[in-house]
């Protein structure tokens, strides 16, 4: 097995905007440097610090416009984030919570419990399986995924942070327990991800135009859409490395 990565990918801010990377490096048992570094809570979390499960903060499936936000994070550690319908916004996450709050409440449903405040990740990320891993997808799944629901998905609507190309299609399933090398890091692969509704929202419209968890349980009886994996040697991976077993 030879794959390649294809794409690099980080939240800074879990479930709102979405960042590209050419590089990065891995430390080992950590998440990726800025990854869902930030959440923000909403009124009818309990007001509590560390880890929390993806119900207590502002994310796509709850909201899908948050789907088309895009993200940059700046040398300043400031994070500027895009959206169709919202002025640009540069905000640094430490101090100005409440300038985020204003930007983002439009794209967040009135019915919805309304944004309260932006916290800080514990040393794991606030991943959504409160690990400090990362998560690994491929497009050749989603190649297959697609013409099973009938139209093009991207691969964006899964929110992982690295994609894969050239393997077999769900060969990633069988990876779990193995170790592989990408660039210089190794990643111990710990497990499938299950998927939920944020995947329906297209990152183009914000609107639900699909159901992969339907599609996924329709054809496999499970509704799983990627791997974890846990970086288990640091290093430098880039667009374009081999990905092999270690």
């Amino acid at each position: 097995m030879t794959a390649r990565l294809a794409q690099i990918w980080r939240h800074p801010v879990k479930g709102i905007g979405r960042e590209p990377l050419d590089a990065v490096t891995l430390n080992a048992d950590a998440p990726m440097p800025g990854d869902r570094a930030w959440a923000f809570q909403h009124e009818g979390a309990p007001d509590e610090p560390g880890w929390q499960p993806r119900r207590n903060f502002l994310v796509v499936a709850n909201g899908p416009k948050l789907a088309q936000v895009t993200a940059k994070t700046e040398e300043t550690g400031r994070i500027a984030l895009s959206h169709p319908d919202r002025p640009a916004l540069s905000f640094a996450p430490e101090t100005e919570g409440a300038a985020f709050a204003e930007w983002v409440r439009p794209l967040w449903p009135e019915t919805a419990p309304a944004p309260r405040a932006l916290v800080k990740a514990p040393p794991q990320g606030m991943g959504d399986n409160g690990a400090a891993e990362v998560s690994i997808l491929s497009l050749a799944s989603l190649r297959d995924l697609s013409e099973r629901i009938g139209k093009p998905l991207e691969i964006e609507r899964f929110r992982g942070n690295l994609v894969l190309d050239d393997l077999a299609p769900w060969q990633e399933f069988d990876w779990c327990g193995t170790t592989l090398r990408i660039g210089s890091a190794l990643l111990e692969v710990t497990g499938r991800i299950e998927r939920c509704r944020a995947t329906e929202a297209n990152p183009v419209t914000g609107e639900r135009d699909a159901e992969p968890v339907r599609a996924l349980y329709g054809a496999f009886h499970h509704r799983d859409f990627g791997v974890y994996a846990r970086v288990v040697q640091t290093g430098m991976i880039a667009v374009g490395n081999e990905v092999s077993p270690a």
